[in-house]
C-alpha cells in the first residue's frame, strides 16, 4: 500500500470548493475522470456509510465517512469492494483512507488529497487524479458564488 498526494490551488473560497467536491451533480462531473457516470450513495454524515459506484459495471468501493469538518476536511475509510452492487469483504483486503483537506491560500483554496492505494493502482491514480482535481478547479472557478 502506498500513500499518494495530490494538490491544486483554486481561485475560489473553501465553501465553493467543498460544494463542488460533494454536491451530487458536480461530484458526478469531476469523478467522471475515473469512470463515466460514477456517483456516490450516502447521506454524507460523519459515521455514515458511502458507496462509490461505477454504473457501467455496478462495481465500486464501500467506505465509512470517518471524519467530516465542513469546508475543511473529509476522510473516507474504505472497508469493502462492491461487486455487482453488493459489498464484498476479503480477509486480506487492506483498509485504505482517502483524505481531502481544504486550506486558505489568501486568494483562494488549496485542495490537498491523500490516498492509500495498493501498489498496482499507483500509475492509474497518478494519471487520473491530477485530471480530476483540474476539473474540480474548473468547476469551482467557473460557477457563480
Amino acid at each position: 500500500m502506498k500513500q499518494l498526494h495530490y494538490s491544486v490551488d483554486i481561485g475560489a473560497p473553501r465553501s465553493k470548493v467543498w460544494a463542488v467536491l460533494w454536491e451530487d451533480a458536480s461530484y458526478r462531473d469531476w469523478t467522471s475522470v475515473f469512470a463515466a457516470g460514477s456517483y456516490a450513495i450516502s447521506d454524507w454524515n460523519q459515521g455514515s456509510r458511502i458507496h462509490f459506484i461505477d454504473p457501467t459495471s455496478n462495481n465500486g468501493m464501500s467506505a465509512i465517512i470517518e471524519k467530516k469538518t465542513p469546508n475543511e476536511y473529509m476522510c473516507f475509510k474504505h472497508i469493502a469492494e462492491i461487486q455487482n452492487g453488493k459489498e464484498v469483504t476479503y480477509p486480506d483486503t487492506a483498509v485504505g483512507r482517502e483524505r481531502y483537506t481544504l486550506t486558505d491560500t489568501g486568494g483562494g483554496t488549496r485542495l490537498h488529497v491523500e490516498l492509500d492505494v495498493p501498489d498496482e493502482y499507483t500509475a492509474t491514480f497518478d494519471d487520473k487524479f491530477p485530471k480530476a482535481l483540474q476539473r474540480v478547479k474548473e468547476l469551482a472557478e467557473s460557477t457563480p458564488a
